[in-house]
């Protein structure tokens, strides 16, 4: 349902741009959507909610894709570009209590209460600033968690991006929005990604009116700060960035699985470069993974280069070995 949505939402605005054209929305499922009963950690397919999508695009039976940013592998298939980013939607991760928890907070909650997160970023950072709660992992859509969560008494509380559940207009659920100190968001977390055929210009124009500057270049940072780590599902990652008078603020962190031991470092970078006109080859030039015309080149290299620079300062503070131990324990899991 979310990502019916979210596709919706991507439509209109292309029909308000084009409205001559025919939008037909194809609906289809990927292997992240059919194994429900196992943590996505342990899947270690870092494609897992993009493949069959992209085999669809390949063989040229839709024409774009619209994917959350986040599920998207910080490395595409050859062949493929994001083509848009539409402007963020709140990043930060949400707590939905059970009803009968209702107007607390999760320090608010008995101790030894448990919360449903399938997210090793989310019970990492919340296990180091929690320790009287327990985590345990919960599957499945957002409809199916919010249902695991109202009608057993498994779980206290379960964390969400906040993002998904205003989309879904269930804002009303929302018991706490956890602010930067309790909780760094994931890369990309809350906003749209468009993806098309690398080499079809003409979808790839199309679709390049909904680039949002300020959100494009937020989340360039973010996932060339994971790449470089070579981050993804099976470690805990997490980011927060802001952009603000030109200068973009990237803050990242890795976690060991128990959130014991964790590095976090801020870095800053100017973003203030006029847009040039670059036709010619430029027009193809990606940034992990993303075409954006519409945004000044340079300032799309100066967040790359802050992605990558503030990877090796975890690097080179310790943050291999966090995630290489990581790693290892959730795959002994």
């Amino acid at each position: 349902q979310l990502a019916r949505i979210q596709t919706d939402s991507v439509v209109e605005m292309l029909r308000e741009l084009h409205p001559d054209l025919h939008y037909e929305i194809v609906a289809m499922s990927t292997t992240g959507d059919k194994i429900l009963d196992t943590a996505l950690s342990k899947i270690g397919e870092k494609s897992l909610f993009t493949k069959e999508l992209e085999n669809a695009l390949e063989r040229n039976e839709v024409d774009l894709v619209v994917h959350s940013l986040k599920d998207l592998p910080t490395s595409l298939p050859p062949g493929f570009t994001i083509g848009a980013i539409c402007k963020r939607e709140n990043p930060h991760d949400a707590v939905v209590f059970h009803p009968k928890n209702s107007g607390k907070t999760l320090s608010l909650l008995p101790e030894k209460s448990v919360i449903g997160t399938s997210s090793l970023r989310r019970a990492a950072q919340l296990k180091k600033r929690f320790p009287q709660l327990e985590f345990r992992d919960i599957r499945g859509n957002l409809n199916t968690r919010l249902k695991k969560l109202d009608e057993k008494e498994d779980f206290s509380a379960i964390i969400l991006a906040a993002a998904g559940l205003k989309r879904m207009g269930w804002e009303n659920r929302i018991g706490q929005i956890l602010s930067p100190e309790d909780c760094l968001y994931a890369v990309g977390q809350g906003a749209l990604a468009v993806e098309v055929r690398a080499k079809d210009q003409e979808i790839l124009n199309m679709v390049s009116a909904l680039h949002d500057g300020e959100t494009v270049l937020c989340c360039i940072a973010e996932r060339a700060f994971m790449k470089h780590l070579e981050g993804g599902c099976s470690v805990p990652v997490a980011v927060n960035t802001t952009l603000k008078d030109g200068q973009l603020y990237l803050t990242g962190a890795v976690y060991s699985l128990d959130g014991s031991d964790s590095l976090k470092e801020t870095m800053q970078t100017s973003v203030n470069y006029p847009q040039q006109n670059e036709d010619g080859p430029n027009d193809d030039v990606q940034h992990v993974g993303i075409t954006a015309k519409t945004v000044p080149c340079q300032a799309q290299q100066a967040a790359e280069n802050l992605g990558v620079e503030l990877a090796n300062l975890l690097l080179s503070k310790g943050a291999k070995h966090i995630l290489r131990v990581a790693r290892q324990l959730n795959d002994a899991r």
